[in-house]
């Protein structure tokens, strides 16, 4: 079973990230406990008021594998926030080269942090590996943006990361240098795909792999906990291509 810290501090821990990586959580209790639970049951309060009445879906997977959507309202936030696309930003490739995310433009795009020593590592690389290879002919990306800000989980170099995704889950997708997701020092793509989704705990993100899916213009249309399979993105994704 993979693991998911669950101290009480879970939530405010994240508000004290720094570049440093200075963390509370201690690696780990049961995904059930905070994930598959917790955020699966929490609701926003004036969730049918006119102010909330649209949004953005955070979803998560169920056990019979079919992609449940769990809604909280933040009506115009994304548009509001940014007034921009995915294609606004430029980021560094593993070889910390510079990469104008434009290139990326018609394409669907599959956004995760990923991380080498989680518990959800291997199911995940695995997976979005079988994702990619199945749909990237179709007009499908995965971008990975390593990260180690949860539990210390991607502590090696960027030359080591590259060779562990490539060698032991012969990933093929784009791997970019190693990134902050939360805190004073998150990328700027990050700030961009945090504010255009909205959704529980919205301006965090959760857990190593947690998934942002982006359309073939640039706009954020789903976002997953970071227990959701990649294999459970496949309709959705499949939707995106036809579109």
């Amino acid at each position: 079973m993979a693991s998911i810290p669950c101290s009480p501090n879970f939530i405010s821990s994240f508000n004290n990230f720094t570049k440093s990586n200075k963390t509370l959580f201690s690696p780990c209790c049961s995904v059930s406990c905070c994930f598959a639970n917790d955020f699966g049951k929490l609701k926003m309060g004036a969730a049918n008021s006119g102010v909330f009445g649209s949004g953005f879906g955070l979803k998560d997977g169920n056990s019979n594998g079919v992609s449940s959507s769990f809604r909280f309202r933040f009506g115009v936030f994304a548009s509001a926030a940014t007034g921009k696309s995915i294609y606004d930003f430029t980021v560094k490739d593993i070889e910390r080269k510079e990469v104008p995310l434009s290139n990326f433009k018609g394409k669907v795009l599959l956004i995760v942090n990923v991380a080498s020593q989680c518990g959800l590592t291997s199911s995940n690389y695995s997976e979005l590996t079988q994702v990619y290879n199945k749909y990237k002919d179709q007009g499908l990306e995965i971008l990975a943006f390593p990260c180690n800000q949860f539990g210390f989980q991607e502590p090696g170099s960027n030359s080591q990361i590259k060779d562990f995704a490539c060698t032991r889950f012969k990933a093929e997708f784009p791997i970019f240098d190693k990134i902050d997701v939360n805190g004073p020092f998150t990328a700027p793509v990050y700030q961009f795909l945090k504010s255009s989704s909205g959704g529980l705990l919205g301006d965090l993100v959760k857990w190593n792999f947690e998934k942002f899916l982006v359309d073939k213009n640039g706009k954020v249309v789903e976002r997953y906990l970071p227990t959701t399979s990649p294999l459970q993105i496949e309709n959705d994704i499949k939707k995106l291509l036809a579109a």
